[in-house]
């Protein structure tokens, strides 16, 4: 489901309170978020965790936060298998994790998009970040 991403040398793990995560914006830049909501948070405005699953969000599960997609810049991220190992997964240069951002009364949350995990790397996880390519429009 990765737990982790790596971006330039700096490595993130969503279990760190206040995590926060690169965003990029439309103009080259990039911006960090708060990724997802820890279940100890005080407030609940957004939902817990750090994911998303796509066919929810193709539900329209994610409406009341007024979702958008968004890319996340990473060079790597993490997934944990079945016995807790870590596996980090280098991305290819120009492809990013995709991600929704979701909004409530001023507030920014970035959820990790998830789907089917590929073949290849079904013994570690059930669930995979969507990955795009840093130039495609995103849906």
């Amino acid at each position: 489901m990765c737990g982790g991403i790596q971006y330039q040398d700096q490595k993130i793990y969503f279990p760190q309170p206040d995590a926060r995560i690169p965003v990029n914006l439309r103009h080259g830049g990039v911006t960090w978020v708060i990724w997802g909501r820890r279940k100890e948070e005080a407030t609940g405005k957004f939902p817990n965790g750090g994911w998303a699953r796509l066919d929810s969000i193709k539900m329209g599960k994610w409406k009341p936060w007024h979702p958008r997609p968004v890319l996340i810049p990473a060079d790597c991220f993490m997934e944990k298998d079945h016995e807790k190992q870590s596996h980090w997964i280098n991305l290819a240069p120009g492809i990013a994790i995709q991600a929704l951002l979701a909004e409530r009364d001023g507030e920014q949350r970035v959820y990790v998009v998830t789907e089917e995990t590929p073949s290849e790397y079904n013994r570690i996880h059930d669930r995979w970040p969507r990955l795009r390519k840093l130039s495609a429009k995103i849906k």
